[in-house]
């Protein structure tokens, strides 16, 4: 599994999700880049994304459902807030309306992820989430927001290969 380690910080309202790849960081940068791709990792396995509209510039904005098994939908959202391609995006992340509207009675999350070279080859990637209060990172990790990120990112190894 790719994923090495997931840290809840409480105190600092994060949640940090270390993995590793034996790809370069231009290459993991494309899974990001790439709606096709984004749409191969970004949700559990059992909830694979839809990307409708994908924009990674500074303002932005990527918006995505989630089917479920059953056929339910989970929509969200991506306001796209910092870009230093291929290292590093900022965002904010939240749920969206069917529409795929903001839904701002939703806790929304403010992530970044950072690419740097491993040692000896391949990348590094640290996803930072970072949770308005505790009460909203207490309510997403009771929705299994630790598993369903951890099950996403261990995806990735396949569409590397």
């Amino acid at each position: 599994m790719t994923v090495t380690n997931v840290i809840k910080d409480a105190e600092n309202r994060t949640m940090t999700l270390t993995a590793e790849f034996d790809a370069p960081v231009s290459r993991v940068w494309q899974l990001y880049e790439d709606p096709r791709q984004l749409e191969q990792w970004w949700g559990p396995p059992t909830y694979p994304a839809t990307v409708v509209d994908h924009d990674l510039s500074v303002g932005g904005a990527v918006r995505y459902f989630m089917t479920g098994p059953e056929g339910d939908k989970a929509c969200g959202y991506w306001q796209v807030l910092a870009v230093d391609a291929p290292n590093r995006l900022e965002w904010e992340n939240g749920f969206a309306t069917d529409a795929l509207e903001p839904d701002r009675s939703m806790p929304v999350m403010a992530m970044r992820v950072q690419l740097a070279a491993r040692s000896g080859g391949g990348t590094v990637m640290t996803l930072v989430t970072t949770f308005a209060s505790t009460e909203n990172m207490d309510w997403c990790l009771q929705m299994g927001m630790e598993e369903g990120m951890s099950s996403a990112v261990g995806q990735i190894d396949a569409l590397l290969s």
